[in-house]
């Protein structure tokens, strides 16, 4: 605190909301979720207040004489000025009626306080001269976030409210939030009929072995609802470079061939296609941030950090065994589930849809079929429990070669699958289970629907 200054205080607020507590028993039920006891500045008024919320505990009314007797039994009746004081404070309050108006006076200048109290600790953050700035800077944000969160506590609400909610988002008359999408579809008309678009709050877990194609579909997903939708897309590459991201989403856009693209040398007309490339993918709100070895606490406060700037729609990771523990000396499974449920809680804190590549273990290798399971998972349990939707993409090419089909297969009714992906939908929290195709176009980059995309739900 700052010398000389007073912190912001309302003493005359405090000694109200207690005072609408000793003439109104009900009145505890309007403001205990809200004002906690160290939100009083006066000891005197915390003091009072904690014993209300004490016989509140206990399911005892409280009253002047309930008060002063729960006072005395902790020896504080005298400490706080005794019982004439309580009697003071019901004078000066001749109703309940704006008891959550004076608890929220009182909450807001206790979170000034601990607004004040956070910039002491930055300000002690600085003079550590750390070595680690990143750290720092995440422990700041912290610090600035927990303030935030006091000051934002979730509580019931009445059905009425969420079916208002829900019509207002979903509903025959949604309309677009501030600054955002309902929504956020894939761009695959059968994958976004089996979930209704990438669904707020929601974790995806994009699942498949090496080189099946997990980052393009993830890349094509940001640019069909980035280009589609304007839909803000948070992009955070620990595989890829920004240079490879950039590289394969032109491929993607333009149909020029990725070796093209990545080594040069091509035609005028190539050039022509991924000039126009360029120009619908700039304008696409895309944000990539390609910073190697993240931990889980700099992609939290680095999204966070966006979504405040920009108030982003969709994030998307690759992949989420890149991301680094917290040093912990933990196993890595115990590290992934911590991450995991990292991730499920941003998506919850930002109310976006959260996409994360994952790899799958080398037992889809082993087993005679390679058709991949939840069991798959590599780093597995976790996974499964905090995703809300699990996808796979498999490929029959990846392990049959044209003559190894034939053999099992009429190639006349059953041709070589070349490039056909079959997405699983092995997880789905709110809706159906099921698989479709999209067809891999593996020189671009890019998956592509096909006329009959569904093949089974269930």
């Amino acid at each position: 605190m700052a010398e000389g200054k007073v912190p912001p205080h309302d003493i005359e607020a405090e000694e109200a909301a207690i005072g609408s507590l000793l003439i109104d028993p009900d009145a505890i039920l309007k403001v205990s979720t809200s004002l906690k006891a160290e939100d009083f500045l006066s000891e005197t008024n915390r003091a009072i207040y904690q014993a209300c919320l004490s016989l509140y505990q206990r399911n005892e009314v409280i009253n002047q004489i309930t008060v002063a007797h729960e006072l005395m039994r902790q020896n504080k009746l005298e400490q706080i000025g005794g019982a004439a004081f309580l009697s003071h404070l019901i004078s000066n309050v001749p109703t309940s009626l704006h008891a959550e108006y004076y608890a929220q006076i009182v909450s807001s200048t206790a979170t000034m306080r601990r607004l004040i109290a956070a910039a002491g600790q930055i300000e002690a953050l600085g003079y550590e001269a750390s070595p680690d700035i990143d750290a720092s800077l995440n422990k700041a944000e912290d610090i600035l976030f927990q303030v935030r969160m006091r000051r934002d506590p979730r509580d019931f609400v009445p059905i009425r409210d969420a079916l208002g909610q829900y019509f207002e988002q979903v509903g025959p008359h949604a309309a677009p939030r501030e600054g955002g999408i309902p929504h956020v579809l894939t761009g695959f008309a059968a994958l976004d009929d089996f979930l209704g678009g990438l669904q707020r709050s929601d974790l995806v877990v994009l699942a498949a072995r090496p080189s099946v194609g997990k980052t393009s579909l993830a890349l094509n997903i940001a640019r069909n609802a980035a280009v589609n939708q304007k839909a803000c897309v948070a992009l955070c590459s620990l595989e890829m470079s920004r240079e490879a991201v950039v590289q394969r989403l032109l491929a993607s856009e333009s149909g020029v061939d990725f070796r093209k693209v990545h080594l040069g040398g091509f035609s005028e007309h190539d050039e022509i296609r991924i000039m126009e490339a360029s120009g619908i993918l700039s304008e696409a709100p895309i944000y990539v941030d390609d910073s190697p070895q993240l931990r889980i606490l700099d992609i939290r406060s680095k999204v966070r950090r966006l979504h405040f700037e920009r108030n982003i729609d969709l994030v998307i990771i690759d992949y989420l065994q890149l991301i680094h523990g917290d040093g912990k000396n933990e196993t890595r499974v115990q590290e992934i589930s911590k991450i995991t449920g990292a991730l499920k809680a941003l998506a919850r804190e930002l109310s976006v849809p959260v996409l994360t590549v994952s790899q799958l273990s080398r037992a889809v290798e082993w087993r005679a079929s390679h058709i991949p399971q939840l069991a798959d998972l590599r780093e597995s349990g976790s996974i499964e429990q905090d995703a809300d939707v699990v996808l796979f993409i498999y490929r029959d090419d990846m392990y049959f070669s044209v003559e190894e089909w034939s053999k099992v297969h009429d190639i006349e009714k059953e041709p070589y699958p070349r490039g056909i992906a079959d997405i699983i939908i092995a997880k789905h929290r709110n809706g159906p289970l099921g698989q479709l195709k999209l067809r891999f176009v593996g020189r671009t980059s890019k998956f592509t629907s096909l006329e009959a995309e569904l093949i089974s739900a269930s």
